[in-house]
């Protein structure tokens, strides 16, 4: 069960913290994608930092610090579930994988580390 729960959280925190370097870099597909379901541009540092601060508490979590883990893991369901909203209200279907391949990652991240 370590394995697993190791494995999905590794990925999670990874490619959580990939994007918050893409959002802090002002990637064009970030920014092409954000000013596309209507989020400014000025909250991409702040969006970064949630990321990032999620990829930290679930690197935490899988240091000895399972609560800290679970409430990152917990963070960033809701956080994507913002993301999927935010894809549905401006009706941005083309890449809405995206945010809930993200979401996933979080939610498996979560189970896992509840589980465990």
């Amino acid at each position: 069960m370590f394995v697993a729960y190791a494995v999905v959280t590794v990925v999670t925190l990874l490619a959580n913290a990939g994007t918050a370097v893409a959002d802090v870099a002002g990637a064009r597909s970030v920014l092409a994608n954000s000013a596309e379901v209507g989020v400014p541009r000025a909250w991409l540092p702040v969006l970064a930092g949630l990321k990032a601060a999620g990829a930290l508490g679930l690197l935490l979590g899988l240091l000895g610090l399972p609560v800290v883990g679970e409430a990152a893991a917990s963070g960033l369901v809701v956080f994507f579930i913002g993301a999927m909203g935010a894809h549905v209200r401006a009706r941005v279907f083309h890449n809405i994988a995206f945010p809930a391949g993200y979401l996933a990652l979080a939610v498996a991240s979560l189970a896992l580390a509840a589980a465990y």
